[in-house]
């Protein structure tokens, strides 16, 4: 698939996007849910080398295909690493699924009730290595905890920001200003995010574009005016900590967002499964989310 190729994929695919980029912090906490615990590893690489190949098992799941999954999110050292002799990129758009890259290193601590992202001073260079190997676009996630306007125009500003550097390169980004879905102002955030994203997507350049993941809403349909708007190529959502059940429930009722779920997605995959559960499992998860996803995806429904 070529840049034009992946676009289109993307903007049409009938699926949904995998998110397979859990790092740093999150990387024992995802690694213990797949049956593997910290006195597994002795040291950082090891503990890497073991999220790769689960990563890896993944990926060449005969489940994994582009059918279903119209694109994955890596973390930096899984693009960096190989699939079957290939690099993880290239293993990805053989299979027909579109990559894309984890790019923010980590949160701030929180202020006016969110968290931006930490500073990125070598963006430039991953995003031409990126490129190079095949890279689509970027994923990049602040989070928002309470309804608080300055913090979340704070937000926004800084990842459309960061939006415009990716756009540079050449690169699709993924905006993420993740609602906390167990704030006790959700509803109220979930409606100044949309609005201060309006106001960004509205001062883009004609015929550029990018992509939202945000939080399921509180309230069903709120971000479709985003689904709608001509700068966005597709809104994604994460699943934010719901099970997979009430995630598929709650994307479903949304017109036009399709899933990028990382926990909803592996939480029943097991280290000691055999390849034939392994791949059942798989199998009923990516089912399921991309039968969420297409209940959700129509444009002109």
């Amino acid at each position: 698939m070529n840049t034009a190729e992946m676009t289109a994929k993307i903007a049409a695919g009938n699926g949904f996007i995998a998110a397979l980029d859990q790092s740093g912090g999150s990387t024992p906490k995802a690694l213990k849910g797949y049956g593997v615990e910290e006195g597994a590893w002795s040291s950082e690489e090891e503990m890497f080398g073991l999220i790769h190949d689960m990563r890896s098992r993944i990926i060449t799941s005969p489940c994994f295909t582009g059918e279903k999954v119209i694109g994955a999110i890596l973390f930096e050292r899984t693009m960096d690493g190989t699939v079957d002799g290939e690099p993880t990129p290239a293993a990805l758009i053989a299979r027909g699924v579109v990559p894309f890259i984890k790019i923010d290193k980590g949160l701030e601590d929180e202020a006016d009730g969110v968290q931006l992202m930490k500073p990125m001073p070598q963006l430039d260079a991953l995003l031409i290595r990126a490129k190079a190997l095949g890279v689509f676009g970027t994923k990049e996630r602040s989070v928002i905890n309470l309804a608080n306007a300055a913090g979340i125009a704070a937000v926004v500003k800084q990842q459309f920001e960061l939006g415009r550097q990716v756009l540079a390169h050449g690169m699709m980004p993924i905006i993420e200003p993740e609602v906390n879905i167990k704030s006790p102002e959700r509803a109220e955030a979930d409606a100044i995010l949309r609005d201060e994203i309006l106001k960004e997507l509205d001062a883009l350049p004609d015929g550029q574009q990018v992509m939202l993941k945000l939080s399921i809403p509180a309230r069903a349909g709120l971000f479709e005016p985003l689904v709608d708007h001509p700068k966005v190529l597709r809104v994604v959502a994460l699943s934010g900590g719901f099970k997979r059940p009430e995630a598929c429930a709650e994307l479903a009722r949304n017109r036009g967002m399709i899933a990028s779920f990382s926990r909803a997605l592996l939480e029943d995959l097991r280290h000691g499964m055999s390849d034939d559960a392994f791949d059942a499992s798989l199998g009923g998860a990516i089912d399921e989310i991309h039968a969420a996803s297409v209940a959700g995806a129509p444009i002109d429904a």
